[in-house]
């Protein structure tokens, strides 16, 4: 292993410790304060995140919206990919940074239509990384796997250990329940994107949350290829 390859290696398990470290006080305390707003929530606002996450598998699995410009990595290191990487995930971060701010700024309607363009901007997001990575998002499986590194973003620490064990022994796994998927994903954006609905201060929260989402899915992303990759290395 080269030693960029052990330094990411390195990355990956100081990651997977983070991942699973014991919640603070302050954490537990907001899963369960978020757990009482959950039940203040319009029913129009799950209604439009349900919607959204299962137009996302259908559109996911058909391969239909997301396939992406075919780039040549195939020559190329792990760094050199990882570096065109950072780029792309900087890429979409701005992308999804000015969407958040627009969309925050014109209250409970606008604030409604930035679930389904932030999914978008995430799946787009994760199909240029796989190509980047060298994995070819045409193939059902691939596809698969990208729904497996959203779920593993986003889902709760119950639900991590068995997703991050699907990712690690990616050849065994079945179709994804997209059910389980826009559950997970709801509950843990819930919180802190209600607060986009909000007049006055939706433009500045809806910044800095789909920055903070981006950049958690980069990483949950960048992660997950090291590990297959690595994996066939060995």
């Amino acid at each position: 292993m080269e030693r960029y390859e052990q330094e990411v290696w390195q990355e990956v398990i100081a990651w997977k410790k983070k991942m699973f470290h014991k919640p603070s006080t302050f954490e537990r305390i907001s899963k369960k304060t978020q757990g009482k707003i959950n039940q203040y929530i319009p029913e129009k606002v799950h209604r439009a995140i349900t919607e959204s996450i299962k137009g996302l598998v259908e559109g996911v699995l058909s391969g239909s919206s997301y396939i992406s410009k075919e780039k040549q990595v195939e020559m190329l290191s792990l760094q050199q990919k990882e570096e065109w990487i950072k780029e792309t995930i900087s890429t979409y971060r701005k992308t999804a940074v000015v969407e958040g701010a627009g969309t925050g700024a014109g209250g409970l309607f606008l604030g409604l239509a930035d679930f389904p363009l932030l999914l978008s901007i995430k799946m787009k997001l994760l199909f240029e990384m796989a190509r980047l990575y060298g994995f070819d998002a045409n193939k059902y499986e691939e596809r698969l796997f990208i729904l497996y590194v959203f779920q593993l973003a986003f889902c709760s620490d119950e639900k991590r250990a068995e997703t991050l064990q699907v990712i690690e022994r990616w050849g065994e796994a079945t179709d994804i329940d997209w059910q389980v998927l826009q559950q997970e994903y709801r509950d843990h954006i819930d919180l802190v994107k209600m607060f986009q609905l909000i007049p006055g201060i939706g433009a500045v929260v809806g910044a800095y949350a789909n920055r903070q989402l981006i950049d958690q899915l980069g990483e949950t992303a960048m992660n997950c290829y090291r590990i297959r990759l690595i994996a066939q290395e060995r």
